[in-house]
């Protein structure tokens, strides 16, 4: 049985999905109870619980050999890096004693130690965790997600305008969450003995102007890119809802992705495309 934390999200659910279509046994971890029936529909089994809860967590992992980290992401008023680093450190107890022999968890390209950076610095943490602890872990260092751009597919449509911090020629490791959830899965039925740190991205790179481009393809239309000013950052991101933590931490996590840090040479690559992924996008969306 292979246990997968997060199964309701992007990465999460195509982990348990390519699982389930190679004919594996998977219980899905949700905290939501209405997304059970797709996922029994679908084959798998579903445990309800919140990441919070160590011991009913630890509980799920007994129940299953291998497991799939992923720490999801804090509510965005919230301060984010306090609440993150509670599910690193609940995630963390909870396999202790679980009885599993190898778990695969989620990172993230330009992890690295650090205070007040976001994901680069709960997950680094997450990592360190992992080394420090007997089970066999392997990391997947993930490009940045294509998914970060779904909530541009609105204004996109309506105005024509793409909204980013990064600089509009910036040329970074970009993938599908399908594409890591392929790996993962892989890494997760991989011997014990393999493990390490896996970094993967698309089959190429891209810039906010391919993401225009993409967008300006699928909808037949012209689309600009708007790149807001770094001073404007932090008054950004509380203009969606961050808290005053959250947008501090998040504009600096963004400033060191805009400032270019220095990427793997020899990813694995997955095959979907940023066309692919934001052709479907606006198909699903219309």
């Amino acid at each position: 049985m292979y246990i997968v934390v997060g199964g309701t999200g992007h990465v999460g659910s195509a982990v348990a999905q390519t699982l389930l279509d190679e004919g594996e046994a998977v219980t899905v971890v949700t905290r939501n109870s209405e997304k059970a029936g797709a996922w029994r529909q679908r084959g798998a089994e579903v445990a309800v619980a919140d990441v919070h809860d160590v011991t009913s967590l630890r509980e799920v992992f007994r129940s299953g050999k291998r497991a799939f980290l992923l720490n999801p992401n804090a509510d965005i008023s919230s301060d984010t890096d306090r609440e993150e680093r509670e599910t690193v450190r609940c995630l963390l107890e909870a396999i202790e004693g679980s009885g599993l022999d190898k778990v695969v968890a989620e990172s993230t390209m330009g992890a690295q130690p650090g205070e007040e950076c976001g994901d680069l610095n709960i997950l680094y943490e997450l990592e360190v965790g992992l080394r420090n602890q007997p089970i066999p872990a392997s990391v997947v260092r993930a490009a940045y997600y294509y998914s970060n751009w779904d909530t541009m597919v609105g204004p996109v449509t309506k105005d024509g305008v793409l909204s980013t911090m990064l600089p509009a020629d910036l040329t970074l490791p970009m993938v599908a969450p399908e594409d890591l959830g392929r790996v993962a899965a892989r890494l997760l039925q991989e011997p014990i003995e393999k493990i390490g740190i896996h970094p993967v991205e698309g089959p190429k790179r891209y810039s906010p102007n391919d993401v225009a481009a993409a967008f300006a393809a699928a909808l037949g239309r012209a689309v600009r890119v708007d790149v807001i000013p770094r001073e404007n950052w932090e008054d950004a991101y509380r203009s969606l809802g961050f808290s005053d933590a959250a947008a501090h931490s998040y504009a600096r996590m963004t400033a060191l992705t805009a400032d270019g840090p220095e990427y793997p040479e020899d990813p694995i690559r997955g095959s979907i495309s940023l066309q692919t992924y934001i052709g479907k996008l606006v198909r699903d969306s219309s």
